[in-house]
């Protein structure tokens, strides 16, 4: 009798911790396998640490192969062109087709760079930290930049869902270039989509807007909220400051000499327009078992899964996928698959939860949501210089768990390590 199928699209921080447990899950069972456009995984929460020269690329990627090959997981890096949901087939970019009995789709996002005009790193005026290419291709800009120091501007534009990194990526040029005693002479500006700082895709929360908005002043970094950008051009940036009616408040054409802005996501081009699969943007509609209703053996997890917004904003601003919420996701559609195996109803519901640490080189804040979504049970943040040791042990624990092919959860866990150690540190 031939073994289930089931096939994983991506090996990014959700598919690869995904391939891991849902093979623990399965056993012989079932065959697993994953599609990966590339052999390596890349940790992306340090992307803003290369783009600084805090990292090497080297250090934050493992060699995917010989990991999943330990484990008896099938690979291939060609990458899929387009799924056929119906069929239940993928097509690879090499011509080759792969059939699954079931499918776990965990592509991550497109960025959507070129729905503004001049936005982002290929033929645009600003840099990303979306990938460790880009990052890369910001540490080369920012090398010029040093050199020749003048006005910064960072931040997210409309419909971006991912406002962590944008903050701690400010931070970090803050950090540096007092570092190299230049910080006096690059005045700095933060253009966000969000309805207010802090905000963060999730209205909030604990006290994130009262602390982010005081590293701001503290690090005297302007800012501009309910902002779309227009158009970016060579060393400028127009953009409309939006009222809550939805005119345009203002307008600002703001000079820049380095610019890092996080674009909005869509859905990757192999699954983009397909109907009951998508939503219009490309996102995997799922049900509360992480299943499509239209194609109940698609599964699927992480950035590229569809989420409604937390509520109505002058400039839209999309509800960010955390390490939490995904592994959270990745352990039902694991248990969900085994009880199919055997034969069982699904039951399993990932919880959603939010987690982040963001690095400030000197300092940091931390934030906890249970749910992700307000009302919580958790609403709690902190900040210290402690956030910094706690995310550099995170990269260090992570980077080693996928290096092991470990399934086994941890966010949750780290979740409440993080919540004692701001207690015990008073």
């Amino acid at each position: 009798m031939a073994k289930t199928k089931i096939v994983i699209l991506g090996a990014g921080l959700g598919g690869a911790i995904a391939a891991f447990e849902v093979k623990l899950a399965v056993g012989d069972r079932a065959a697993v396998s994953v599609v990966s456009l590339g052999d390596t995984f890349h940790f992306v929460p340090s992307n803003p640490w290369v783009a600084v020269h805090w990292r090497k690329r080297g250090a934050i990627e493992v060699d995917l192969p010989p990991v999943f090959k330990k484990r008896g997981i099938g690979f291939s890096g060609v990458g899929a062109k387009r799924v056929s949901p119906a069929e239940n087939r993928v097509e690879l970019n090499d011509g080759q087709v792969v059939d699954y009995d079931y499918l776990i789709i965990a592509t991550g996002p497109e960025l959507a760079f070129d729905e503004i005009p001049g936005l982002g790193p290929h033929g645009g005026f600003t840099q990303s930290v979306c990938h460790v290419d880009h990052a890369e291709m910001a540490a080369e800009a920012f090398d010029r930049f040093v050199e020749t120091p003048g006005p910064i501007v960072v931040g997210a534009v409309q419909g971006a869902s991912c406002f962590g990194p944008a903050y701690e990526f400010a931070m970090l040029l803050d950090t540096d270039l007092k570092r190299r005693k230049i910080r006096d002479r690059v005045p700095m500006t933060f253009v966000t989509s969000e309805p207010y700082i802090g905000h963060l895709g999730l209205d909030g929360v604990g006290d994130t807007k009262g602390l982010l908005e005081s590293e701001m002043r503290n690090r005297h970094i302007k800012w501009v909220t309910n902002a779309k950008v227009a158009s970016v051009e060579a060393g400028m940036m127009h953009i409309e400051e939006i009222a809550d009616d939805g005119s345009v408040k203002a307008a600002h054409d703001l000079a820049f000499a380095y610019s890092m802005m996080l674009p909005a996501f869509r859905g990757v081009g192999a699954v983009l327009g397909i109907e009951g699969l998508t939503n219009p943007r490309g996102f995997i509609v799922v049900d509360k078992h992480q299943r499509n209703p239209t194609f109940p053996n698609v599964f699927a997890l992480g950035v590229c899964v569809a989420i409604a917004p937390t509520g109505k904003t002058p400039v839209p601003v999309g509800v960010p996928k955390t390490g939490f919420m995904i592994e959270s996701m990745v352990t039902a559609i694991a248990k969900n698959l085994g009880q199919i195996i055997e034969g069982q109803p699904t039951t399993n519901e990932a919880t959603w939860n939010a987690f982040c640490l963001a690095d400030f080189g000197d300092g940091g804040v931390a934030f906890v949501a249970q749910p992700q979504i307000p009302p919580r049970n958790v609403n709690w943040s902190a900040e210290g210089k402690w956030v910094h040791l706690a995310k550099v042990a995170f990269e260090k624990y992570f980077l080693g768990k996928i290096r092991r092919g470990e399934s086994e959860p941890f966010y949750e866990k780290l979740a409440l390590d993080v919540m004692g150690l701001r207690k015990l540190k008073g």
